[in-house]
């Protein structure tokens, strides 16, 4: 079969593989499409403390059963999504019932081979039913999307509220769109890429680019010298870890989406004296999943807008070329 390999740092290569064989509890996936998330732009430049080569990255991705063992729901032909979460159900948060921020969570894509390939083994607790009015590159969008919904409904953002969403990348437009739905009054984001701020723009947000604007003034100009009610943080650097505390008004709330290659330096004197609340948040709840996959077939919006291009696997190579110019690039997605 097609695959794509991560072997060393900035390296990925097409090739041809031997096709997998299912073993118990497990269905072989035709892949249909799969996207490039900001984790494996972090495995391709080695900087992953887990991800080992040689991998096959690919953690948002849709297919079709191919082959699955007798007993189980699933059967072969059925449209599925991959949740790609791996918890070892042991942990105190697994207990809780908070398997997302499992002591020991591992990925499909990660920890194993994902879905940058023809086929792939999947765990069949991991596969989820993919409507029939969604469409498969829409469904490849399912993962960042829930990653999106987790983020805004571990927020406080209420009807009404001004949000100031700082890097206007897949994960921070999808938080904008969800941000809109739970009853945001204005939107506004931030990034230093037009291409990215153009397609804001066309969702609906006010966009700042900061190479020209300064979005602590914007922000400000909106709310009246105020501040915004909500603060979300999706570039992960310093200026934005500085912007997110200038951007929010008293008693704010500021979460961090973003995970940071290098510990930022945060102003706790100034948060201290507006009385400014600070979260944090990781991937997604299965509820926030299937509220996900329920959101796509309702059609509530279109997330297709953020699908900059589409490519054949053995083109590979240039989608993570094309992913680190964020000029003239979005969600790339493969298509084995």
């Amino acid at each position: 079969m097609k695959t794509g390999m991560y072997s060393s740092p900035k390296t990925v290569t097409a090739m041809t593989v031997e096709k997998p064989t299912i073993q118990e509890n497990e269905a072989l996936v035709k892949v249909a499409y799969a996207g490039i998330c900001g984790t494996d732009m972090m495995i391709y430049s080695g900087q992953h403390p887990r991800a080992e080569a040689p991998l096959i990255m690919g953690h948002e991705f849709c297919g079709v059963v191919e082959d699955i063992g007798q007993g189980h729901d699933f059967q072969k032909g059925d449209r599925v999504i991959i949740e790609p979460l791996l918890s070892c159900g042991k942990c105190a948060a697994c207990k809780a019932g908070q398997a997302h921020v499992c002591a020991n969570l591992k990925y499909i894509g990660i920890d194993q081979d994902g879905g940058f390939t023809e086929y792939a083994t999947i765990p069949i607790d991991r596969l989820k039913y993919l409507p029939d009015s969604v469409a498969d590159e829409a469904a490849a969008l399912t993962e960042p999307l829930a990653v999106a919904i987790h983020t805004v409904r571990r927020s406080s953002l209420k009807v009404g509220d001004t949000v100031a969403i700082l890097g206007a990348g897949p994960i921070g437009l999808l938080i904008g769109l969800i941000a809109k739905e739970a009853g945001a009054s204005e939107i506004l984001i931030s990034d230093v890429s037009p291409y990215r701020l153009k397609i804001a723009s066309d969702l609906g947000f006010t966009p700042v680019n900061v190479m020209n604007k300064s979005i602590v003034e914007t922000v400000k100009s909106y709310t009246d010298q105020v501040g915004a009610d909500v603060v979300f943080e999706v570039a992960g650097n310093q200026l934005t870890a500085d912007q997110m505390i200038d951007c929010i008004k008293f008693q704010g709330e500021i979460v961090v989406v973003s995970v940071y290659k290098k510990a930022p330096t945060i102003n706790l004197a100034a948060m201290h004296f507006r009385e400014i609340s600070l979260k944090t948040t990781r991937c997604y709840s299965p509820d926030d999943f299937t509220k996900a996959i329920n959101l796509l077939e309702k059609k509530t919006f279109d997330v297709s807008l953020l699908i900059s291009h589409i490519l054949p696997l053995d083109k590979i190579e240039q989608g993570f070329q094309l992913m680190q110019n964020t000029q003239s690039s979005l969600k790339i997605l493969f298509q084995p």
